[in-house]
């Protein structure tokens, strides 16, 4: 439940702050009159927008929340009043976390706060497109089409999210497994070959390949958690580095580096940016406030630098197409429908056209580095098992020939 600061006077006229937990402002209002408090002034907590009632920052599924959009844009179109539409969303919700915001914003709309600014309360659930369409909705008279829309950008999104993970999914699971596989034969088996080779050591025919694998296996054996440790310090180290501005920027250059991948990302990250300046734009949203949204959107920092040259390219009076070519991370391709949409006027509805063919063009490349990735890493996974057996397959072989 939200926590609210308060300024009130008691009745021997002494102003009394303080903060207290409750669903809205209006129950605020009523717990400080039962001890004879008279508030002057009642807000919410810095960090008390979109926390639970166990004061952690709220988390929704996006399939859920575009079930929410579905549901509640339905029920409008179909006559409910917005105040029932909430009643009914919050009491059969399925996520709890939703449920609670959900009455919570009835309460506050009840109260007469506009929809929007009662769900820019919880950040953490309702993404800043999706507020700022609502507002638009509102301000407009068309809230139905705005949700609707809100709706198949957030089930769009949720695919795209989930084709991504699951064509990823089996090279990541053949990379633990490998990684599990050869470390363990390293640790455990090699090391009981030691003994058996002392001969050869001692005659010095010991093969130098064979020699280097005992001593890196012994290294493991003997300091593995010493190497652990380094490795759980590393990562640490490295996430906090990653948590600055300067460190995500430099992943972000090195992830547009990667040979094939680099540029799947991109062109993923692009076509994010389109189908929400797109979406944002054909609600009514201003180009200005729809660039900063889908700015944070597109979720890689270097583009993000670029769409704000753009922004202030158009706060000049200038073409959005001219910094976007000008930056090197947008296609030609795409760069010449946007400036054909802009010429024409048609801006809102060409960008989601760019973001369906981009997707289609990304995800076949995807599927197709997939597809060679996982022979590779079988190749890979087969070659370091063939050479262990083979550094220890030679001098069994020396041993009993010179028997």
């Amino acid at each position: 439940m939200p926590t609210y600061a308060y300024t009130a006077r008691n009745m021997a006229g002494k102003t009394v702050t303080g903060s207290i937990e409750a669903a809205n402002e209006r129950e605020v209002a009523a717990m400080l009159s039962e001890k004879a408090l008279f508030p002057s002034k009642v807000s919410a907590s810095d960090g008390a927008a979109g926390r639970s009632l166990f004061g952690k920052r709220t988390r929704v599924k996006g399939q859920v929340m575009a079930t929410f959009y579905g549901q509640l844009a339905s029920l409008l179109r179909s006559g409910v009043p917005m105040i029932r539409s909430l009643n009914v969303l919050g009491e059969q919700a399925t996520d709890p976390i939703l449920g609670e915001i959900v009455r919570d914003i009835r309460a506050r709309v009840e109260d007469g706060e506009p929809m929007g600014t009662s769900m820019a309360r919880y950040p953490g659930v309702f993404s800043d497109m999706a507020v700022n369409m609502v507002r638009a909705g509102t301000e407009g008279g068309f809230l139905e089409d705005a949700l609707e829309r809100v709706s198949t950008f957030t089930e769009l999104q949720e695919d795209l999210k989930g084709r991504t993970i699951s064509a990823l999914a089996y090279p990541v699971f053949l990379f633990s497994v490998g990684s599990i596989v050869i470390t363990g034969l390293l640790v455990f088996f090699v090391p009981k070959f030691d003994t058996m080779f002392d001969r050869l050591r001692q005659k010095g025919e010991m093969p130098w390949y064979t020699e280097s694998l005992l001593s890196f296996s012994n290294v493991l054996q003997s300091y593995g958690w010493l190497l652990l440790i380094v490795m759980i310090v590393l990562a640490v180290f490295l996430k906090i580095q990653l948590s600055s501005t300067a460190g995500r920027e430099m992943l972000d250059r090195i992830k547009l580096r990667i040979p094939v991948l680099g540029d799947i990302l991109m062109n993923l990250a692009v076509s994010r940016f389109c189908r929400v300046l797109g979406t944002l734009l054909g609600n009514g949203v201003p180009i200005l406030k729809s660039l900063e949204i889908s700015r944070s959107a597109a979720a890689n920092r270097l583009l993000s630098q670029s769409i704000a040259h753009a922004t202030d390219n158009i706060r000049g009076g200038e073409s959005l197409a001219t910094p976007l070519r000008a930056s090197g991370y947008f296609p030609p391709s795409v760069v010449e429908m946007i400036s054909v949409g802009e010429e024409s006027n048609s801006l809102e509805k060409v960008l989601p056209e760019i973001a369906d063919s981009l997707e289609k063009r990304t995800f076949r490349r995807l599927d197709l580095f997939v597809r060679l990735l996982e022979p590779m890493m079988l190749l890979l996974m087969a070659f370091f098992v063939l050479a262990v057996v083979l550094a220890l397959l030679v001098p069994v072989l020396k041993s009993s020939t010179s028997l």
